[in-house]
Formats: structure tokens, C-alpha cells, sequence
């Protein structure tokens, strides 16, 4: 698992931003609640087409209800540590249905398109957080 000690080691202090872009999300790529330009490190651009192209491919579009971020510089909720998200390599979605602690409401091939594409799913962590994928390695 990717911590945010192994942030810090490769891309210094978050506030930094450093390898972060915007990327526009190219057009055969466009699923109605994805943002048209998405504020990540660079690191996901690859992941992230790869697992748009799942979803898209496996005729998913309709599981993917809401984007709820990927950049936000803050703690871990509850924790003293920095969250993934700090360093634009983790994303959030379906939140509303998938809050902290709660249990999934993803569709098991769902959440296969994001794995597929080298993402964790927070949602078989002890600390259930369903809405949650990151950067399986850096």
C-alpha cells in the first residue's frame, strides 16, 4: 500500500505540488460526471485512461454517479497522517452512497475496472472507504 511517507520521498511536501498537471480528459474518454479537466499529479493520467477505457469498455458508465475530487491538500479524516489525495494520486467517488466506515455500494465489476487499472480500493481496507482508489504503487 502507498503511504504518504512514500509521497513525501518522491514528490517532497505536497504544498509543493510538485508533478501535479491539469489534464484534460480526452474526449473518447468523457463519462457524463467526469470533470472535462482533472487536476492530478502526472502519475495518473495513465491509470486513470486505463481505467475510463474499463468502464467505458465494460459498459459501466451509469456506476460512476458522482466525481468528488482527487487534489486536496489535508489529513487523513480522523488521523494525523496525510491523505494520498494531497499529492493527486487518489480518487473519490460515489461519496453520497460510500461515506467512511460505511459499507460499499460498488458493483464488484466496478470496482474491478479501477483495480485493473492499478488502483486500491478502499473499501477492503479495516478502515472501510468505499468511495476511495489510489495509486496501488509509485
Amino acid at each position: 500500500m502507498v503511504t504518504s511517507n512514500d509521497c513525501l520521498k518522491k514528490y517532497g511536501a505536497a504544498e509543493l505540488e510538485k508533478n501535479m498537471i491539469v489534464w484534460a480528459v480526452p474526449n473518447e474518454l468523457h463519462i457524463k460526471t467526469v470533470p472535462p479537466k482533472i487536476y492530478c499529479n502526472r502519475d495518473m493520467v495513465a491509470p486513470l485512461t486505463k481505467a475510463f477505457q474499463n468502464i467505458i469498455s465494460r459498459k459501466l458508465e451509469s456506476h460512476l454517479k458522482t466525481w468528488d475530487g482527487c487534489f486536496n491538500i489535508r489529513k487523513k479524516r480522523g488521523l494525523t497522517s496525510m491523505s494520498l489525495h494531497s499529492w493527486g494520486v487518489a480518487v473519490d467517488i460515489n461519496a453520497a452512497w460510500n461515506g467512511l466506515g460505511k459499507p460499499s455500494t460498488m458493483a464488484p465489476e466496478f470496482v474491478k475496472c479501477w483495480t485493473d487499472a492499478g488502483f486500491e480500493w478502499g473499501g477492503k481496507w479495516a478502515r472501510i472507504d468505499a468511495m476511495h482508489y489510489q495509486l496501488a504503487k509509485l
